[in-house]
């Protein structure tokens, strides 16, 4: 029996989390890959708003679920960058679904030039998976040229953001196989390039990774 003296121990419960990059990841190929269309004439300019409904209805949500389950996971990385790419997909499928087929908004513009500066930090922040920093990065590429697109109305910086888009949606469904593959198999199975903290993830056991625990956010006294 305790006295009043000492101090009960502090029990912390884990849950095992399914990893949400691959959710994320695939609303983000989505996304991209739609807008992209649009942009390098693949599609009429008048299905703009189509693709804009579609991003609404499917990338947006998925992607606030991955940033929500991210922070769940105490992965601040997953949970900031798919927050920023979630807010940042919503804004351009408003503003695209109320604008008339083929105009541009500078004041959407300036929103996907600040996106991509707030896009560098979960993806300088990434640095155990590469891969994951390499999807984050591009999405700030592609952030910054269709919002120069938006400032300028340029025709060249059009299908350079169509471009990347699409780049950028291939990347993303590669880095969403491989994550999708190493949580089913608990092991890697296509190159992800983790180093660091991001290896020790996966190869160091439970009791060294969990060290630093009573330090985390939720069991400190303050964030």
């Amino acid at each position: 029996m305790s006295t009043p003296s000492e101090t009960p121990p502090v029990r912390v419960m884990l849950r095992p989390v399914g990893s949400p990059l691959p959710l994320g990841f695939l609303g983000l190929v989505v996304a991209t890959t739609g807008f992209s269309a649009v942009q390098l004439g693949w599609v009429p300019a008048d299905q703009a708003a189509v693709v804009a409904a579609g991003v609404l209805v499917f990338t947006v949500p998925v992607q606030l679920l991955a940033s929500a389950i991210g922070f769940l996971a105490r992965d601040p990385v997953a949970g900031t960058g798919m927050g920023v790419l979630a807010g940042t997909w919503a804004a351009v499928g408003v503003t695209t679904s109320r604008a008339q087929p083929g105009a541009h908004s500078p004041g959407l513009g300036i929103l996907l030039v600040c996106a991509a500066a707030a896009m560098l930090v979960p993806a300088v922040s990434a640095s155990g998976k590469l891969v994951a920093a390499a999807v984050m990065a591009l999405s700030a590429v592609r952030f910054a040229c269709t919002g120069v697109v938006q400032l300028t109305g340029s025709a060249d910086w059009t299908r350079l953001a169509g471009w990347v888009g699409i780049g950028l949606a291939a990347l993303a469904l590669y880095a969403a196989l491989a994550f999708e593959l190493e949580d089913v198999h608990e092991r890697p199975v296509l190159p992800v390039l983790r180093r660091g903290a991001g290896a020790a993830a996966m190869d160091a056991d439970v009791e060294a990774q969990q060290d630093a625990l009573r330090r985390e956010a939720g069991v400190r006294l303050q964030l």
